[in-house]
């Protein structure tokens, strides 16, 4: 059955130029909502929007957001951009990207076109080998000739068309300092043209090139993570995200082998600096200048100097004649939250306007400079912008703005295959990214005014919602989701269970009721019955969506309600870091999910989420298979000692202290080398030993897939976790007044006919409401939200402060305190384990005969034939290499192109062509499957 829904027709995106239609509002709107004093915004305005869907009032996108930017709108479906830069002479603009393996892109801005694409995918212009690309943009030579892109250890530099194509590319490598890579990020041309100074990212300093030569001269240590450098003068200036350099007595916190001044409860950096480098003294020492946090993009006018402070939400002004501060300019529009705008991007006009790009809100913050550093700069309003601008500048007298993620994952459908038994499908992916300029001519106040509205209800802040202010205390009811923060719940201890990668259709497509293609249904009702059982048990949510295009930004999206700018920006080479969990320059200065917990006076718990940190045992015992064994018989009544055995007891920690002091040291993270069932096991033996905590973390990581078994068995034991964790929960004396929240961190495994980042959820609690197709939009914002909300914390940023939380998933009346009974699995849980388990096959509850032809039928899926050894153990060599299982495992890591052809090939007795491919490759050999992949996502 197909669920109606409330909306005009969808609107496939054809890559080519539109012009906006604007929306016009009263600008008194804007006024009244930004001087209400209310709280909270609320997103009830998106109602049954389905992600991917234009509206009137713009385009819905996962991230509790609609589009409709001011102007003219190109969107490039080659992956999303990283950072650009126009020509000296205006024409062109050049835009390094990432997640489509094409890693530059060149628009003809007088025919607004994309004229030149560079990198390694298919009908590129031009082939490069290297596909990294830094944070910040490329560099044009003042006459425009040459063109640097910045790579992970060095920089590439082109010769520059009339028409701007590019020549043939040579080499500059930057050597790497104590086994840390260049990571080059900015750079800027001395006032002679003859040296190129560079922002070594990964090494803390700024280089000196030779720009004819292409031979690297003196150095200078600067703060940590330089970003971008703006000559004045002879002095440049460096913008240093990490801040100074720790010394003596400061708290620190890693990144990229660089210890960080740090706060060590919330795990976020503490200072922000900019370097100064007096290029007529070169040995010199270099000075620092403290700014906000996170300062990231320069732009320099007269006397002035403009840094954007992106986690301080703020802008510092600079005079350079006296290298002071001189005012500090506030870019957090909204009175709903101070955190989390993320001011990114920053040029002036000629007319003496300042334009701030704010990445997180899709708009550009418009303010009046007044001609001096010292007087003070005045807001005008905002302008709506694509999804998440990173750049801005005037160009011909036309503000040209780029936005690193366009109308989201909205190009050219994606194929997956996941394993022999499994059909391969095509619909939206999460990887199919966009990306867009926006231009127009500023506009006058009274138009910005208008705009401004615009952005606040694009972003759900223009329509209040005083049932979500702080409570006022009082004889208040308890209800499930309280309609005041600080109100009393009726529930008492929130689960939180994190999975991985898979889509709405990919698992739910098969249920008749909601908005489901079953063709798609890769992991559907015989693969994943406890999660078919919850859905029918309680509510079946069918426009939920992950926002984040891999595990590096979902797992931050889940625990801090956003994915700072920082990740947002490494995806072009993942190497400073992919997922930011021990990278203190990833995380919001707000906190995280737990400290936000524990701020408003309740307790948590964490079984494995948000830890990286090696822990588990080296001891050749340590197997999937052994964990398997003892965790099958702990489940069948053996004594639960034999989990914490020295070859299977782990010890794993975080070095983000607030979140160690929580953890579980025994619960796994993600390391495909240990099932799922074990670390329900784990678990269970502290539930049942110590109770809940008010708020408890778990990541289930098993549905990832590409460990020692089958796809599809890996995402069964998924599935039997999880109705086991609930049958354990729903058994208990805390079933009464509990909450489960089941999510996957991201949907990029997956297929899904609305978008690929809608993804299967699940609420369990006797306060949910039972039975019903809910198709409310939600997404994991939404989810954090209404965590939050049910304990009590104030929401972590302005994201989070304007969702609204999923009233309508609960009951306020007498609650169902019918528990669950997981249901066993349906596939094997060890089809396709190359060495059987000491304790044998899975049998899936059967004996005799019929156990011996399910052994005899998994061992033979297994078997490689003698033609293919040789290509097997290539494989087999290569999988050892990845970040799969063990210490360091990490989630996503792998190249894609491989691991598909890895799992393709081990299901399919290693003879038979991935679909497309001419013959079955060894790992040297897959088109596009260079390690490291920055595109491996």
């Amino acid at each position: 059955m197909q669920v109606t829904r409330r909306h005009v027709p969808v609107v496939r995106p054809s890559f080519v130029k539109s012009r906006r239609v604007r929306l016009l509002v009263a600008s008194t709107a804007a006024l009244a909502v930004a001087g209400s004093g209310v709280a909270y915004g609320a997103t009830t305005i998106f109602d049954h929007n389905q992600v991917g869907t234009v509206y009137a009032n713009g385009e819905q996108v996962s991230a509790d957001q609609v589009l409709k930017p001011y102007g003219d709108r190109l969107v490039t479906p080659y992956g999303k951009f990283m950072a650009s830069t126009v020509s000296p002479d205006g024409r062109f603009l050049a835009a390094t990207s990432t997640d489509r393996s094409v890693s530059l892109q060149i628009f003809d801005l007088s025919t607004y076109q994309l004229v030149w694409r560079a990198g390694s995918a298919a009908g590129v212009n031009q082939k490069l080998k290297d596909n990294t690309v830094g944070q910040e943009a490329p560099t044009f030579s003042p006459d425009g000739s040459v063109l640097w892109m910045p790579n992970a250890t060095g920089l590439t530099r082109f010769p520059v068309n009339a028409d701007g194509s590019l020549g043939t590319p040579t080499t500059v490598a930057i050597p790497d300092v104590d086994g840390k890579n260049a990571l080059v990020a900015g750079s800027v041309y001395s006032a002679d043209g003859k040296t190129l100074y560079v922002a070594a990212n990964g090494q803390n300093r700024v280089v000196a090139i030779d720009a004819a030569a292409g031979t690297v001269g003196q150095s200078w240590p600067v703060g940590i993570a330089p970003r971008q450098i703006a000559l004045v003068g002879s002095k440049l200036y460096v913008s240093d995200e990490g801040g100074r350099q720790a010394t003596a007595g400061d708290t620190t916190m890693d990144s990229y082998g660089t210890p960080v001044p740090a706060d060590g409860y919330k795990g976020t950096s503490t200072t922000g600096a900019l370097s100064v480098i007096d290029t007529s003294a070169p040995s010199a020492a270099v000075g620092s200048i403290a700014v906000g946090l996170h300062p990231t993009a320069i732009t320099v006018s007269g006397g002035a100097l403009f840094v954007t402070n992106t986690n301080d939400d703020t802008v510092s002004v600079v005079n350079t004649a006296t290298d002071t501060v001189v005012q500090t300019i506030n870019a957090q529009p909204w009175a709903g939250s101070p955190v989390g705008y993320q001011p990114n991007g920053i040029s002036l006009t000629k007319d003496g306007h300042i334009l701030v790009t704010l990445g997180r809100a899709n708009a550009v913050a418009v303010y009046k400079y007044n001609g001096t550093p010292q007087a003070p700069v005045d807001f005008v309003g905002l302008l709506p912008t694509d999804y998440y601008p990173s750049n801005v500048t005037e160009v011909g007298g036309k503000v040209v703005v780029t936005n690193t993620r366009g109308i989201d994952a909205r190009g050219p459908e994606l194929t997956f295959k996941q394993g022999t038994r499994t059909p391969a499908v095509t619909g939206h992916g999460t990887h199919s990214t966009t990306a867009s300029l926006t231009r127009f001519t500023l506009p006058d106040d009274a138009t910005i005014a208008s705009e401004t509205a615009t952005v606040y209800t694009q972003n759900g802040w223009a329509r209040a919602n005083r049932d979500v202010e702080r409570s006022k205390g009082g004889d208040v009811k308890a209800e499930p989701v309280p309609r005041r923060l600080g109100d009393p719940s009726t529930i008492k201890h929130v689960f939180l269970l994190v999975k991985e990668n898979r889509t709405y259709d990919q698992v739910y497509g098969d249920i008749a009721k909601g908005n489901g293609d079953a063709s798609l249904a890769q992991f559907g009702q015989q693969v994943t019955p406890n999660q078919h059982a919850l859905a029918n048990a309680f509510g079946l949510y069918d426009n939920t969506y992950d926002i984040g295009t891999n595990s590096a930004e979902g797992h931050n999206w889940l625990m801090q309600g956003d994915n700072p700018e920082y990740t947002e920006t490494s995806a072009g080479e993942y190497i400073r870091s992919y997922d930011t969990e021990e990278d203190v320059l990833g995380h919001q200065r707000s906190g995280f999910l737990w400290t936000n917990v524990q701020d408003a006076g309740n307790t948590a718990k964490n079984y494995g989420e948000f830890l990286y940190t090696e822990g588990r045992p080296t001891d050749a015992g340590a197997t999937w298979q052994n964990y398997y064994c003892a965790a099958k018989s702990v489940d069948q009544g053996g004594d639960p000692s034999q989990l914490f055995t020295p070859d299977l007891a782990g010890d794993y920690h975080s070095v983000i202290p607030s979140l160690d002091a929580i953890t579980n040291h025994t619960s796994p993270p993600f390391d495909l080398s240990i099932p799922d069932l074990y670390r329900y096991e784990v678990w269970k033996q502290d539930f049942e030993k110590n109770g809940p905590a008010a708020f408890n973390m778990m990541w289930l990581s098993s549905d990832h897939t590409g460990g020692p078994a089958s796809p599809r068995a890996m995402v069964a034991d998924g599935d039997l976790a999880v109705g086991k964790v609930v049958d354990e929960i729903s058994h208990s004396k805390y079933w009464k007044d509990s909450a489960i929240f089941v999510v996957e961190d991201d949907s990029q495994a997956g297929a899904d006919h609305v978008d690929g980042h809608r993804a299967p959820i699940q609420i369990i609690s006797p306060w949910a409401k039972k039975g019903y197709v809910d198709s409310t939009f939600y997404s994991q914002i939404t989810m954090v939200r209404t965590i939050e909300q049910i304990l009590g914390a104030t929401p972590l940023n302005q994201r989070l402060a304007a969702a609204t939380p999923m009233f309508n998933a609960f009951k306020k009346k007498k609650p169902d305190l019918t528990p669950f009974d997981a249901v066993p699995n349906q596939i094997p849980l060890t089809e396709d384990v190359k060495d059987a388990p000491a304790c044998g096959n899975d049998t899936l509850g059967t004996t005799g005969a019929a156990a011996t032809q399910v052994s005899k039928a998994s061992a033979s899926r297994t078997a490689v034939p003698a033609s293919a050894a040789s290509l097997a153990a290539q494989w087999e060599k290569w999988k050892s290499a990845q970040t799969l299982t063990g210490n360091g495992a990490r989630a996503d890591s792998a190249a894609p192109e491989l691991m598909n052809r890895y799992t393709w090939y081990a299901t399919h007795g290693w003879t038979v062509a991935y679909p497309g491919d001419s013959k079955v490759y060894a790992p040297s050999q897959v088109p596009g499957g260079t390690i490291p992949s920055a595109d491996g996502d």
